[in-house]
C-alpha cells in the first residue's frame, strides 16, 4: 500500500468533519447526525484496517515505519518546523483499537443516548475526541501529539460536564480539566527541552520522535545539567508527569473517579478506552528518555502504588461506575508498571487488552444502570446493593460482563491474563535480581489478587443472589437484543480471548492452539526501542507528503519470534522459569480473589458487614479515597494556595500598587507640586515679572537722573562735591 496523504489523512479528517458537519446540523437533524458520525468513525476503522493488515498480516519487520512530513512554516534557516505522520507497528495498532473500539462505543451511544434532548451535540463531541486521539496516534513529532492531547482535553471536560443542568458534573469536568493541566504543563517544558537538544546536536531543533531517539543514540544528553539535574532525568520526569496527569497516576488520581458524572459512552471511550491510554502510550513513545534518565525506577513506583492504592479504594464502591473507575485507575497502574520494569511489549498490550474488556465493561454498567429507573425519583439507579439477580432480567449484559470480568481478573484463557501475566513476571524477574524493586512486585501482585475480588464482588451483587430491590427488580424490563445496545457488547467480549494476542491460548505456551504455535505475532512486532535498538534510528530518512513511498523496496528482514528474546540460553530458561512461576502465581491468585468474593457475597459465609465494624479506620480510610481530595482541597488549596493567593494579593495592592503605583502617583505629585511652585515663584514671580519690575525701577531711576532740568544737575554737582570735601576732611 502507498502511504499518501488520501489514504492518512481521512483517518483523523473523517471524524473531525463529521464534528464540523454535525455542528450544523445537530440542531435539526438530530437523528442523522448520530448516524454521520458513526458512519465516519467506521470509515476510519476501515482505513485503520487496511494499515494494520500491512504492518501485521503482511509479516513486515518490526522495524518497519512510514514517516511522511510537510513543512507547515518556515522562519529561515535557524526555525523550520515539519509536521507528519509516523506509522509503525505499534501506532498501526493503537490506530485499529481506537477506530474499532470506539465504532462499537458510538454504536452502542445511539442506543444509550437517543433520547436525549441533546443527543446529536453529544455525538460530535465524542467524533472530535475520536479525531484527537487518532491525531496522537498517528503524530510523528511531541508538538502534534501535544496538541492532537489537548483536543481531547477539551472533550473530556465538555463530554464529563455534559449534564451542566446538575452542580456535580460541572465541578468534575473543572477537576479533571485543572488536575490534568498539571501534567501538561510538564509536558510543554519537555518539548523546549528536546528542542534545545535537538538543536544543538543536529543545528535545527525539531520534535520528532525520530530525532529524539537518535540524538539519545548520539549521546545528545550526556553531560547536560538542568538545575543540578541530568538534563535527561529533568525531560523524562517532565514528560512522564504528563502520564501522571492523563492516565491518573498517583498523585494526580483524583479527577478520575469524579469524571464518572459524565455519561456511560464517554466513560467506556475517554476514561477506559482511550484517553487515559494516551499518558501510557506517551511514556512507551518517549522511553528512550526514560531510560536515559535512569527513571524506571521511579515509574514501577508509581505504576504499583496506583495499581495497589486504586485496588483497594474499589473494594469498598457501592456505585458500579466507581468500582470500574478505580478498577481503570488501578490496569492503568499495571501499564505503568510494565514500562517501569522494562517489558514495554506487555505494557503496550495490556493497553489494547484493557481498552477492549474495559470498555466492554463500562458499556455493559451503562445497560444495567439504563435499564433500572427509580420510580419514585425518575432517575436511574447506579447502587449495587439496590440490585441481584438482574441476570434473569440482562441475560446478554449478564453474559459479557462475566466475560469481561474473568478478562481484567486474570484468568487463563482471557487476555488480561496475558498482558497482566507477562508484565507481573518481569516485576517477578527484576524484584529477585534488584531489591529496588521488591515493593513494586509485591504491590503488583497484591492488586492483581483485589482486582478479582473486587470484580467479581461487582459480578456477585449486580447478577446474581435475590434482589435486593423487589421493586426495582419488578420495575427492570427483561432485556432483548438489539443490535445497537448488545453487539457492540458481544463484539467487544469476543476479543476478550487471549489468542488473539499471543501464540497459544494461555499466553505461556502451556496450552497450544493448533497452527499458532510460536507465533507470537505481538512480542515479534512490537520491539522496546532501548539502548541497543536505537541505533537503527541514525539512518532513518523522512518523506515528503507528495512523494511516492519507497519503503516496500527497501530490505527489511521478515522479524521472527525469539523465544530467547536476546538472552543467553541460561538466562533464557531462568527468564521463562520465572515467568512460569508467576504465571502459576498470577492463576491461583485470581482464583482466590474470585473465591473469597464468592464466599463472601454469595455462600456469605464471610460477613462484609464484620470486615467494615472490625477495620473501620481503614474502611473509612478507603471511602475517604486515603483522604487526597481532602489533603488537595482542605489543605493544599484552601491552607495552602489561598494563603498565597492572599499573600500575592497583598504584595499587589500593599506593595506594587501602594508603593510602585500609589506610591508613584504621591511621588509624582510632589514634584508636581514643586515644579508648580518653582514655575510660579522661580520662573513667573521671579524670572519673569521680576524681570519687569527691575526694567520699570531702572527706568524710573534713570528718568529720574536724566530728567533734563538744570536745576537738577546743580544739586548733583553740589552733593558730590559736597562729599568730596568731606571725605578730604576725614582723611
Amino acid at each position: 500500500m502507498d502511504y499518501t496523504i488520501a489514504n492518512i489523512a481521512p483517518i483523523v479528517l473523517l471524524p473531525f468533519l463529521a464534528f464540523v458537519i454535525g455542528s450544523f446540523t445537530a440542531k435539526k437533524f438530530p437523528k442523522f447526525t448520530g448516524i454521520m458520525v458513526c458512519v465516519a468513525i467506521f470509515g476510519s476503522f476501515l482505513l485503520s484496517a487496511r494499515i494494520f493488515a500491512d504492518f501485521v498480516f503482511n509479516q513486515y519487520s518490526a522495524d518497519y515505519y512510514i514517516h511522511k512530513t510537510f513543512t507547515w512554516f518556515d522562519l529561515g534557516p535557524t526555525f523550520k518546523l515539519n509536521l507528519g505522520i509516523y506509522i509503525d507497528q505499534m501506532s498501526a495498532m493503537l490506530l485499529l483499537m481506537v477506530s474499532g473500539v470506539g465504532f462499537l462505543i458510538h454504536l452502542f451511544a445511539t442506543y444509550y443516548m437517543g433520547e436525549d434532548k441533546r443527543y446529536a451535540r453529544y455525538m460530535i463531541y465524542m467524533s472530535l475526541f475520536t479525531a484527537g486521539m487518532l491525531g496522537v496516534a498517528l503524530s510523528d513529532n511531541l508538538l502534534s501529539f501535544f496538541m492532537f492531547w489537548e483536543v481531547m482535553g477539551f472533550c473530556s471536560y465538555s463530554l464529563i460536564g455534559f449534564y451542566y443542568e446538575r452542580e456535580a458534573p460541572g465541578d468534575a469536568s473543572m477537576k479533571a480539566f485543572m488536575t490534568t493541566r498539571i501534567g501538561d504543563v510538564f509536558f510543554l517544558f519537555g518539548l523546549l527541552i528536546v528542542w534545545n537538544v535537538t538543536t544543538q546536536v543536529n543545528g535545527q531543533g525539531s520534535f520528532t520522535f525520530v530525532d529524539l531517539y537518535n540524538v539519545i543514540a548520539n549521546g545528545g544528553f550526556d553531560g547536560q545539567m538542568l538545575l543540578g539535574i541530568p538534563l535527561a532525568t529533568f525531560a523524562g520526569l517532565c514528560f512522564f508527569m504528563g502520564t501522571i496527569g492523563k492516565s491518573a497516576q498517583f498523585p494526580l488520581q483524583i479527577w478520575l473517579p469524579d469524571a464518572m458524572q459524565g455519561p456511560t459512552p464517554t466513560s467506556a471511550l475517554i476514561h477506559a478506552a482511550t484517553m487515559v491510554a494516551a499518558g501510557v502510550y506517551l511514556s512507551l513513545r518517549v522511553y528512550p528518555v526514560l531510560e536515559a534518565g535512569h527513571l524506571l525506577v521511579f515509574v514501577s513506583y508509581i505504576g504499583a502504588i496506583t495499581a495497589f492504592g486504586a485496588a483497594t479504594m474499589a473494594l469498598v464502591q457501592t456505585d458500579i461506575k466507581a468500582v470500574l473507575a478505580y478498577s481503570t485507575i488501578s490496569q492503568l497502574g499495571f501499564m505503568v508498571l510494565g514500562v517501569g520494569v522494562g517489558n514495554y511489549n506487555a505494557a503496550f498490550m495490556h493497553l489494547i487488552t484493557h481498552a477492549v474488556f474495559k470498555a466492554c465493561l463500562f458499556l455493559s454498567s451503562g445497560s444495567v444502570i439504563h435499564s433500572l429507573h427509580d420510580h419514585h425519583t425518575g432517575g436511574h439507579v447506579q447502587e449495587m446493593p439496590r440490585m441481584g439477580g438482574l441476570r434473569k432480567k440482562m441475560p446478554y449484559t449478564a453474559f459479557v460482563m462475566v466475560i469481561c470480568s474473568l478478562a481484567i481478573s486474570g484468568v487463563p484463557f482471557f487476555s488480561g491474563f496475558v498482558s497482566k501475566d507477562r508484565i507481573l513476571g518481569e516485576a517477578l524477574i527484576m524484584g529477585l535480581k534488584n531489591p529496588v524493586y521488591s515493593l513494586p512486585m509485591v504491590l503488583g501482585f497484591v492488586a492483581a489478587l483485589l482486582t478479582a475480588f473486587y470484580m467479581f464482588r461487582m459480578i456477585f451483587l449486580t447478577f446474581y443472589g435475590a434482589p435486593r430491590d423487589q421493586e426495582l427488580f419488578d420495575h427492570c424490563h427483561t432485556e432483548k437484543f438489539s443490535f445497537n445496545r448488545n453487539l457492540p457488547l458481544l463484539i467487544l467480549s469476543l476479543f476478550t480471548l487471549g489468542l488473539w494476542y499471543s501464540g497459544s491460548l494461555t499466553g505461556q505456551g502451556l496450552v497450544k492452539f493448533p497452527g499458532v504455535e510460536n507465533k507470537e505475532w505481538f512480542q515479534t512486532l512490537i520491539e522496546k526501542p532501548d539502548a541497543h535498538h536505537l541505533a537503527k534510528f541514525k539512518n532513518y530518512k523522512s518523506q515528503a507528503w507528495g512523494k511516492v513511498d519507497v519503503k516496500p523496496a527497501i530490505d527489511f528482514s521478515k522479524s521472527h519470534y525469539d523465544p530467547t528474546h536476546g538472552l543467553s540460553a541460561e538466562e533464557a530458561h531462568h527468564a521463562h522459569t520465572l515467568h512460569l512461576y508467576g504465571a502459576v502465581g498470577s492463576i491461583f491468585i485470581a482464583f482466590l480473589g474470585i473465591f473469597l468474593a464468592y464466599l463472601m457475597y454469595i455462600r456469605k459465609s464471610l460477613n462484609p458487614g464484620w470486615w467494615a465494624t472490625t477495620f473501620s479506620g481503614w474502611y473509612q480510610t478507603l471511602k475517604n479515597k486515603y483522604y487526597f481530595d481532602h489533603f488537595y482541597i482542605d489543605v493544599l488549596i484552601k491552607k495552602v494556595l489561598f494563603k498565597f493567593q492572599d499573600f500575592i494579593a497583598w504584595v499587589d495592592m500593599g506593595i506594587w500598587d501602594r508603593i510602585f503605583i500609589d506610591g508613584w502617583a504621591n511621588v509624582n505629585n510632589f514634584f508636581s507640586y514643586w515644579a508648580r511652585k518653582f514655575d510660579d515663584v522661580v520662573v513667573d514671580t521671579i524670572g519673569v515679572d521680576g524681570t519687569g519690575a527691575g526694567v520699570r525701577f531702572f527706568n524710573l531711576v534713570l528718568r529720574t537722573l536724566q530728567s533734563g532740568k538744570i536745576q537738577f544737575y546743580f544739586v548733583v554737582i553740589f552733593l558730590v562735591m559736597a562729599s568730596y570735601l568731606l571725605t578730604l576732611r576725614v582723611a
